[in-house]
């Protein structure tokens, strides 16, 4: 065996361990690093230099950095860890992330939250004093620790606020939720031998049997006929975090037994139409996402909602969308396409399916108005209007899907479409 010989840069001995801490906290956010992408890294930097802190970065970026969605987590560690000299300032304020309005960047607010998590390693962050009077009077401290159970505040948690323990802690709550569906109604039967209609052809048959004698009138009953369930699920930048979230829950869902369910179709789009209903099949669940990943190009990239509906109609509706199926639709709705050739795509999918559930994350926001084009032409379109942002409101559609006349949000959002002014609230 050959004779381990520690790497260090001769322009700074310091060097390698601090890249090698900078790898474990990234391996800490969740990048799959081990000790070789660590001595490649060393190696690289040795050979290519830093003289300038944009080498630096993308020397480093290249040696750990080998999915779309670890960018962002990578950019905000290495901000934090060697660029900023405060870092530590950041960290601690990373840790209690705040809504602030529509226009922040959630996303990287929360590759943000895990960055500082990954760096502190359990350390507790100072508490914020932001609300506290200033004027000279005490500070008021509340105890609000027995208000909400640790259960029920992880249920009306945003995903994108999530720290990496409660995304796991959700991930387990979400396989265990289920999608009940009742069957539909249903012209052919079946026999019943408990309660029911009388069946007379298979009474007479029975009766001929034994010479003409009918000791028995055999009963029949309406046979259940359970419909499909169609996910569309949007994958671009702004839906990438709830997008997987959904997908876990997903893949619950069409490996539960006796769910009622006839089938379950995965499909996503965010500049193209991929489907990945065969990955769902997959028992286990990190390997079935991965696969429905690298088939999917187009993870947080742009969005043609309109087109990726086209292509769906085109050459998938006719397929996956007998049976009375349920169409559930995960997206934000913020389309730059045509307004009106996306309104005749959604009513050509209203019409293809027994219902069409539009579940949007920017329902989080008290008040949310439709304002974008894209959200005014799809609301019509839709027979409910949900929000899909926590694992409380994926509980309230498990309520809601077996109820015809459920519509959600979209009676309020359609008074605002045709004129209604909202008092407070978010614009969209």
């Amino acid at each position: 065996m050959a004779e381990y010989i520690p790497l260090e840069l001769p322009e700074n001995p310091r060097l390698a361990g601090n890249i090698t801490y900078f790898a474990r906290a990234l391996r800490r956010a969740g990048l799959p690093i081990g000790p070789g992408r660590v001595i490649d890294a060393i190696r690289a930097v040795e050979a290519v230099g830093f003289t300038e802190k944009r080498d630096f970065y993308w020397t480093l970026h290249a040696c750990f950095v080998n999915r779309p969605e670890h960018a962002r987590v990578f950019a905000q560690l290495f901000r934090l860890y060697w660029r900023d000299p405060r870092y530590l300032e950041h960290m601690m304020a990373a840790m209690l992330p705040a809504i602030r309005g529509v226009q922040e960047d959630r996303s990287a607010q929360a590759a943000e939250k895990r960055a500082a998590e990954a760096l502190l390693d359990g350390a507790e962050a100072p508490p914020r004093e932001e609300e506290a009077e200033r004027d000279g009077e005490a500070l008021i401290e509340v105890d609000a620790s027995l208000t909400m159970s640790a259960s029920e505040r992880l249920k009306s948690l945003d995903f994108e606020q999530m720290s990496l323990a409660e995304m796991a802690e959700a991930k387990r709550m979400l396989a265990k939720l289920r999608l009940p569906i009742k069957p539909l109604p249903s012209r052919r039967n079946m026999a019943s031998f408990g309660q029911g209609r009388v069946d007379m052809a298979r009474s007479l048959r029975a009766a001929m049997r034994r010479g003409g004698e009918m000791n028995a009138l055999a009963l029949k009953k309406p046979k259940p006929r359970w419909p499909n369930l169609v996910v569309l699920c949007d994958i671009s930048g702004s839906m990438s975090q709830y997008s997987r979230i959904i997908l876990h829950f997903l893949h619950a869902v069409a490996n539960e037994k006796g769910a009622g369910w006839a089938q379950v179709h995965a499909f996503t789009f965010g500049t193209q139409l991929t489907n990945i209903t065969r990955h769902l099949a997959t028992r286990d669940v990190d390997a079935a996402l991965k696969a429905a990943g690298a088939q999917a190009q187009d993870w947080e990239g742009g969005t043609r909602i309109g087109q990726s509906i086209e292509a769906f109609n085109r050459d998938w509706s006719r397929r996956v969308l007998g049976q009375g199926a349920v169409v559930l639709l995960v997206t934000d709705g913020l389309d730059r396409g045509d307004p009106e050739a996306l309104a005749r795509q959604m009513q050509r999918l209203h019409l293809s399916a027994r219902r069409l559930i539009w579940l949007n994350p920017l329902l989080r926001w008290d008040g949310f108005a439709p304002k974008a084009a894209g959200i005014r032409a799809m609301l019509p379109h839709v027979d409910s209007f949900r929000a899909g942002h926590s694992i409380a409101s994926l509980e309230a559609l498990a309520e809601a899907i077996s109820k015809p006349d459920d519509m959600g949000e979209k009676a309020r959002l359609m008074w605002l479409v045709d004129g209604g002014q909202p008092s407070t609230g978010c614009e969209v």
